[in-house]
């Protein structure tokens, strides 16, 4: 398996560097990941970095709780693309998911989609925050959103994607939305398992190497 362009390369600490940034994009171009993702605020200088690769740049809005108002949402997706984002994660609101406020998570999805236009979205669930129901209905919101992936984790909470997890969400959305499985994947191992059933990409954290990539 060719697994290089699977793998997303996500830095989103608070605390990190220009110079971090700078040494994470050589790290994804020298590995031919498939993007980077990282805090809008580095965007523009992943660009100058990245602009002659095949490496995506990937940013984030609402991050991590999602719990922002569509509107900034909205704002931020925008200028992410004016500063060269090729894609955008948002994490669904998951106070208006567990309200059962399903119209306003739909609204606060498609508003971002309409913004972005042909941008691809990816709406983050946290998995780990949700029970069985609510992540079939946050998938079910998410096939009347029209967006391209779904996501299972930000990294930011307790623990991230299982195989459990993805199997239902394939099975909930079949092959209508890409499934990015993320949170807690830190062995090519497990990637793998991922990709193999039914996993589009992989996001991780953590750096994988050319050699080891190889020996899949």
């Amino acid at each position: 398996m060719n697994i290089f362009k699977h793998i997303d390369y996500s830095l989103l600490k608070s605390t990190t560097t220009e110079r971090e940034i700078i040494d994470f994009c050589h790290d994804a171009k020298d590995n031919q990941l498939n993007s980077v993702c990282i805090n809008s605020s580095y965007v523009a200088l992943a660009k100058q970095l990245l602009g002659n690769t095949n490496v995506k740049i990937c940013t984030v809005v609402g991050f991590p709780l999602g719990a922002m108002s569509t509107e900034a949402k909205v704002y931020e997706a925008k200028k992410a693309i004016e500063d060269g984002a090729d894609e955008i994660d948002m994490v669904m609101n998951l106070g208006y998911l567990k309200s059962k406020n399903y119209v306003s998570v739909l609204k606060d999805i498609t508003d971002v989609k309409m913004a972005i236009g042909k941008t691809p979205l990816k709406v983050v669930l946290e998995v780990s925050e949700l029970n069985k129901n609510e992540i079939i209905k946050a998938c079910e919101i998410c096939l009347d959103s029209n967006i391209e992936y779904i996501k299972t984790s930000s990294g930011f909470t307790k623990s991230g994607a299982t195989l459990t997890c993805i199997k239902m969400i394939r099975k909930t959305v079949k092959n209508r939305i890409k499934i990015i499985a993320s949170g807690g994947i830190n062995s090519l191992e497990t990637a793998k398992k991922y990709l193999e059933i039914g996993a589009h990409r992989v996001d991780t954290s953590s750096l994988l190497k050319v050699d080891d990539l190889a020996q899949l």
